[in-house]
């Protein structure tokens, strides 16, 4: 099953994914004259709208569940994977998958917001409603909502979980080990892991709204914690600083693991950390109450920079300035000493895909504070990313439901996504890594070949962003007027202002 797993995953990641993002990331960042820099106080500007309704949560609270999905494990062990496998300069080609990447997360969140709908007293969105609304392709959003089923339901909550066992056995040790029925598993990571399905559970059943509520204050609280730490660390070694960028630098267009490894890896662990062109953002982005398609999509765009500018690169200079990583081909296997060590820093067994590097890191620098801060910080990261998964799969189960008139019990999925997280925990990283990037891949191309087919079709992002511009320029207010446009089918937006005209008249 491994191999097949780790076949398949070749496949669906081969080198045309990887360009297709990043031919994406360009093709937009030309087309909106690069909005992700010209509206960047605009983005800032509109974080500060808390505006919410009974319906809708407000800009800040898409931000805080959308980041809550970006900011994971991938920013501290696909970080630490990006460089162990593609050397220091995988950074770069995350830096650039980011910037180019805060685009296509306009469109498609701008796209999220366009088509909502309003269903049993909630906003609802994403790629498989934009899909059918726009294009009028129902078996295109029926594709994504499976794809994205299987990825966020099934696949991608164990990467999180397992990097959550994996920090509590670096913190605490292994302790007792006990027989369970996932095989031999330590004492600690069963602690671990019923502490994750408690609270999970009580969140989950929830609903949206206690999703956005725990995630504001959760997710800022984490980052900017995180990112303290690091910038400790990088004040305590700023003579080292100038050396790690050049070493990014360089190392990108000539690899210690190849020029190939550097792009794949940077671009791969990039598109997993920030979710551009995923299609997850879209699902927190449709569910804000904004005045403005392109307000929320510029939101989002912003959450790209926060991710990978950001946390990630939090995590390379910490890694990087203390030296505690290992460069290794795909192969090596730290057991039988098969396949290639390209740079040894630290024990060979040491696992690449996993939070080790950055946990030995803060260690070096911190002593134990900085290992436990680091599980701590991991704990909070893979759990908040656990529910925006939650919320992604319950949106596409509502979309499955309403097409198909078949009501599948939403316990189902919750029971199912609480035993993918209880699997991810006590296997191995390597094995569970692959199962996630399926996921990612799955969506991504179905959500970037879909947008492109939107925009060479429609153009409703650049009609949007145009509008937003005018009226932004002449001072406001910004209402929004689809048919005056000529988008059709964003029915939301054209009853809303039905609404206000009708409200104006009364007045």
């Amino acid at each position: 099953m491994e191999g097949f797993i780790s076949a398949l995953n070749g496949i669906i990641w081969s080198p045309a994914l990887i360009y297709l993002c990043l031919g994406a990331g360009l093709f937009y960042s030309i087309l909106t004259r690069f909005a992700q820099v010209r509206h960047f106080k605009e983005m800032c500007k509109l974080l500060l709208n808390n505006t919410e309704s009974d319906k809708g949560i407000s800009s800040f609270q898409a931000l805080a569940v959308s980041l809550s999905g970006r900011v994971g494990v991938g920013n501290i062990a696909g970080v630490a994977a990006a460089i162990g496998f593609g050397g220091p300069g995988a950074i770069f080609w995350m830096w650039v998958v980011a910037f180019l990447g805060a685009s296509t997360a306009y469109v498609e969140s701008t796209l999220g917001q366009l088509y909502k709908v309003e269903e049993n007293g909630q906003y609802r969105g994403g790629p498989a409603y934009y899909f059918e609304r726009c294009l009028g392709w129902k078996w295109l959003g029926i594709l994504f909502a499976i794809s994205a089923i299987i990825g966020c339901g099934i696949f991608l909550p164990g990467v999180q979980a397992n990097a959550v066992g994996n920090a509590v056995t670096q913190v605490f040790g292994d302790g007792n080990m006990v027989e369970t029925s996932f095989g031999i598993v330590g004492t600690n990571k069963l602690i671990a892991l019923a502490v994750i399905l408690i609270v999970l559970a009580f969140i989950i059943f929830g609903g949206i709204k206690r999703i956005a509520y725990f995630t504001q204050i959760v997710v800022p609280f984490m980052a900017l914690g995180y990112i303290v730490l690091a910038l400790i660390v990088v004040f305590l070694n700023l003579d080292k600083v100038p050396g790690v960028f050049s070493l990014i630098l360089s190392d990108a267009f000539t690899a210690q693991a190849g020029f190939g490894a550097a792009i794949g890896w940077g671009v791969k662990r990039g598109i997993y950390s920030n979710e551009a062109g995923q299609g997850t953002g879209p699902h927190a982005a449709a569910a804000a109450e904004v005045d403005h398609p392109a307000q929320q999509g510029l939101v989002q765009a912003f959450s790209v920079y926060v991710d990978t500018l950001f946390v990630c690169t939090a995590t390379a200079l910490m890694i990087l300035i203390t030296q505690k990583y290992n460069i290794q081909t795909e192969d090596f296997n730290a057991v039988t000493g098969a396949g290639t060590m390209l740079l040894q820093n630290v024990d060979a067994a040491t696992e690449v895909a996993s939070p080790a590097f950055t946990q030995m890191a803060l260690l070096s620098v911190f002593g134990q504070f900085g290992q436990v801060f680091a599980g701590l910080a991991i704990f909070f990261f893979a759990f908040t990313t656990i529910l925006a998964y939650y919320y992604i799969t319950e949106t596409n189960v509502a979309y499955l439901n309403r097409i198909f008139n078949n009501k599948l019990p939403s316990i189902l999925f919750k029971v199912l996504l609480m035993f993918m997280v209880a699997y991810g925990t006590v296997n191995s990283a390597g094995y569970i890594w692959n199962i996630g990037d399926i996921g990612v891949g799955l969506m991504a191309w179905v959500n970037v070949l879909g947008i492109l087919l939107i925009f060479f079709m429609y153009k409703p992002t650049m009609r949007c962003l145009r509008d937003f511009e005018q009226q932004k320029k002449a001072g406001g207010p910004f209402t929004f007027d689809p048919v005056k446009l000529g988008i059709t089918n964003a029915t939301f937006w054209e009853k809303r202002l039905a609404k206000q005209k009708a409200q104006q008249a009364e007045e």
